[in-house]
């Protein structure tokens, strides 16, 4: 999923760029571009999740961050276990932030074309996540309820097919609003990371009610689940952004 996500959104980025001739840009530099921001993704994806969601385990087991093998009750391979959305955003943004410098393109072109992109790009996360059978629902008697050999219970119990929720909503949907704003309004082009961050906050909060919560941390401050808690930030960091872009224009 990963390599589609990425092979998909490189050509998605040069396809906006191109046919909306939002900046001069050589195949090379949307190249290097794409290097760093696939490092970014995977690192920061992985020490987010360290630190957002298990740093007490992984501070004592150092050499899991990035081996794919536990010494736990014996020598057992396990694979890279363990992404976080919000972790591999932050990645992302520092390292194509850098590119971006570094091929001296147009900072904000750039990053907002790239933003207008990530929803789409986001969605082959999710059906990887539903193909597992993780990152499941809460339990639901609704008739949408789906069953997840993952899911602890036995015999399994229906739950909330969740991450076709988040598929759906912060993916496709946010991206049609995206690009319908972007398409509509053209003064909004200057502002599509605000949005997204806003965006993707707002939808990702209302869905973690029917996502399974991450049972070594449970609910958190007022309730909330760890996500909700990261996406609170994000929306706040959007909108200081909007109101700070709005400033300096």
């Amino acid at each position: 999923m990963y390599l589609f996500a990425f092979f998909f959104g490189y050509h998605l980025i040069w396809h906006f760029t191109n046919k909306y001739k939002i900046q001069p840009m050589k195949r090379e530099q949307l190249e290097a571009v794409m290097t760093w921001l696939i490092a970014g993704v995977l690192l920061g994806a992985r020490f987010g999740y360290v630190f957002f969601y298990n740093f007490g385990y992984y501070i004592n087991h150092i050499s899991e961050i990035i081996m794919p093998f536990s010494f736990n009750g014996g020598f057992h391979f396990t694979g890279i276990s363990g992404m976080s959305y919000h972790g591999g955003l932050i990645g992302s943004f520092l390292a194509a932030s850098y590119a971006i410098k570094q091929q001296k393109l147009d900072y904000w072109k750039s990053v907002n074309t790239i933003f207008l992109c990530v929803p789409l790009v986001y969605t082959f996360g999710r059906l990887g996540n539903f193909i597992n059978g993780e990152l499941y629902g809460r339990v639901t008697e609704s008739g949408i309820g789906m069953l997840f050999p993952l899911a602890p219970e036995r015999p399994p119990v229906l739950r909330h097919p969740s991450q076709i929720y988040e598929m759906c909503f912060e993916g496709f949907i946010l991206f049609g609003i995206l690009y319908a704003l972007w398409r509509i309004y053209p003064s909004l082009r200057n502002h599509v990371m605000s949005l997204y961050l806003i965006g993707y906050g707002t939808a990702r909060f209302f869905i973690e009610f029917f996502r399974e919560p991450d049972a070594h941390i449970g609910l958190n401050f007022l309730d909330m689940s760890r996500g909700q808690m990261l996406c609170s930030i994000m929306i706040l960091s959007g909108v200081a952004l909007w109101a700070w872009r709005k400033r300096v224009q």
